[in-house]
């Protein structure tokens, strides 16, 4: 049975902080000025009011979870927080609640799509609010990433099961120790990224926003030039940070821990770096080939954007898509491969690529030795049979949802390339798509609402892996 008790309860602590959060933004509207004060104040007391009903209609001496209830709530928890994170939206002039709560749910699940303009000239309380969205979404998944997917078992997630996976008594405080160190070193990176942005001659306004949204690998910006609005030194601070998104957050306080370089043991940064440093190099030489940057622009322009799509950040710098077939192609496989589980970036992630390479290695080699026993293995640790198939189901669910998801934006009179590459972006947590209109050069402002609608549900099924809310959908989780 479903404890909904406990669940209404957890579902108002969260609903508490979110009013917390919002007095930040609130702040920014009575220090600037702004006519988004009103618009603050009525959402932080709507969200507060709504948080002290669930808290006292919740409140129990013991909070005791099952699985079911886990999966429950950590679907239920990003919806309802999404919901009341979009007032201070759609209570600003000019923005209905389907592009609120397109903003808000591509914020929180650190996707960086965008139905706004003119950022440039936009209130100040608005881009702190996007920027925190996307900064607390991040830390949030890093958290649900090492403590509660594994224990979920999902998408060959227990691979990185920790002692803090457990969720019985005794780990509970285990968890709550780790989750509080995990936020201390998320705090450390964005305070150094944004020390850095100011470095590279980012206003301190500008810097704080964007340190926010590059740890976070979520890519909103305070101008619709995103990142072309400033330094070229900008450019490689954004390159770094981001790749310091697409790390495991959990190996950087190891790090610190045992002061040594943690990080560079695992098979699955290793092959992250590899990756992310073959297809820059690679496609910084061809455009150089062509004559169409010098090289070391060649290299910044490359790096950067092969950085941001990879982690799935999506900041834009120029229009990739103008330079040529073979660069379509290659940004096109990078929208859904992701980078290291463990940290804020969306996609496939790389560990699962490597499984994958490596079943069918040993596959190879039972073809060779049929009669051989060949012992899988990943980072030293052995896979079973149940992460092979929760990662089977994984690579099924993710772009079986992809196909549907772009069957319905067809059907909504959007363009195949903009249906298809939109789904992709939307599952993978992206941003930006490919084409003209929902490509690095534009935004999806201009979608039908029900296209809306439906790729914010594909952000939150991608941002939660798909089979967190997947099981919920299937008849003998409802059975008592």
């Amino acid at each position: 049975m479903l404890n909904l008790r406990p669940l209404t309860f957890i579902l108002g602590v969260f609903l508490s902080m979110m009013a917390g959060f919002m007095m930040i933004p609130l702040i920014f509207s009575l220090i600037y000025g702004e006519e988004t004060l009103g618009a603050f104040i009525v959402s932080v007391l709507t969200t507060g009011v709504v948080a002290s009903l669930c808290l006292r209609g919740g409140e129990r001496k013991q909070l005791q979870l099952n699985i079911r209830d886990m999966f429950l709530l950590t679907s239920l928890t990003w919806i309802v927080v999404s919901l009341f994170a979009a007032l201070p939206f759609t209570l600003y002039h000019g923005i209905n609640y389907t592009d609120a709560f397109f903003e808000t749910m591509s914020g929180i699940t650190t996707t960086g799509s965008t139905v706004l303009s003119n950022l440039d000239s936009m209130a100040h309380s608005i881009l702190i609010w996007r920027s925190l969205l996307q900064w607390l979404g991040g830390i949030g998944f890093i958290v649900m990433a090492v403590a509660v997917l594994p224990f979920l078992n999902v998408g060959g997630m227990r691979l990185f099961r920790t002692e803090s996976s457990d969720w019985s008594d005794k780990t509970v405080p285990r968890t709550q120790s780790m989750a509080k160190h995990l936020f201390c070193v998320y705090i450390l990176l964005t305070l150094l990224c944004a020390l850095s942005y100011r470095w590279a001659g980012m206003s301190w306004f500008d810097a704080t926003n964007h340190a926010m949204t590059t740890l976070s690998t979520g890519g909103y910006s305070t101008s619709d030039k995103s990142m072309a609005n400033f330094s070229d030194s900008a450019h490689w601070v954004g390159t770094i940070f981001m790749f310091a998104g697409g790390l495991p957050l959990l190996m950087f306080m190891q790090s610190l821990r045992q002061k040594s370089l943690m990080v560079w043991r695992d098979a699955q940064v290793i092959g992250f770096f590899k990756f992310v440093v073959l297809v820059s190099l690679c496609l910084a030489l061809w455009l150089w080939a062509q004559d169409k940057f010098t090289f070391m622009d060649a290299i910044r322009l490359t790096s950067f954007n092969v950085v941001s799509v990879v982690t799935t950040t999506g900041f834009g710098l120029t229009d990739y898509t103008q330079w040529g077939a073979l660069a379509n192609i290659i940004f096109l496989f990078l929208l859904f491969s992701g980078s290291c589980s463990g940290s804020t970036s969306g996609g496939i992630k790389i560990f699962r690529f490597q499984i994958a390479g490596a079943i069918m290695r040993e596959q190879l080699k039972q073809q060779i030795h049929p009669s051989g026993a060949f012992r899988q293995r990943y980072n030293r640790r052995p896979i079973s049979d149940d992460i092979v198939r929760s990662i089977i189901t994984f690579f099924l669910l993710f772009f079986g949802v992809i196909v549907v998801l772009s069957v319905i934006l067809v059907l909504t009179g959007l363009d195949p390339v903009t249906s298809f590459t939109g789904a992709i972006t939307a599952v993978a947590n992206v941003g930006p798509g490919l084409g003209s209109t929902i490509g690095p050069a534009g935004n999806f402002a201009s979608l039908p609402d029900v296209a809306k609608w439906a790729l914010a549900a594909g952000m939150l099924l991608g941002r939660l892996e798909i089979l967190t809310i997947a099981v919920l959908f299937h008849p003998s989780f409802w059975k008592y």
